[in-house]
């Protein structure tokens, strides 16, 4: 996956939300136009080469001064935005950093 690509997908509109992304954005109070923000002007931190449903991209932006992870993959021709939250400790430090006890896990 490469930011460019998703970047040109958000901005066409060619992208979904998985109902989880739904409830996690939901749960964190996250506004459509914030998450578009995030994509629009994040990066990738974490890329996972295909975690039994293909490709997938973990991507730090921001919203303001509003930190927001946004996991994506691909649905088809279009980016499919598997999850959304705001980084919070303990599982990260900060929105590029795991926390210790989340890198125990993995």
């Amino acid at each position: 996956m490469d930011i460019k690509e998703i970047r040109a997908k958000i901005r066409r509109s060619q992208y979904v939300y998985t109902h989880h992304a739904e409830i996690e954005r939901r749960e964190d109070d996250l506004t459509f136009v914030q998450i578009e923000q995030a994509l629009l002007n994040g990066g990738i931190l974490e890329h996972y080469p295909d975690t039994g449903r293909g490709e997938s991209c973990l991507i730090v932006g921001f919203a303001g001064e509003l930190p927001i992870h946004i996991v994506c993959g691909w649905r088809g021709e279009k980016v499919s935005l598997i999850t959304v939250y705001i980084p919070r400790p303990p599982k990260f430090i900060d929105p590029w950093t795991r926390g210790a006890q989340d890198h125990e896990e993995n």
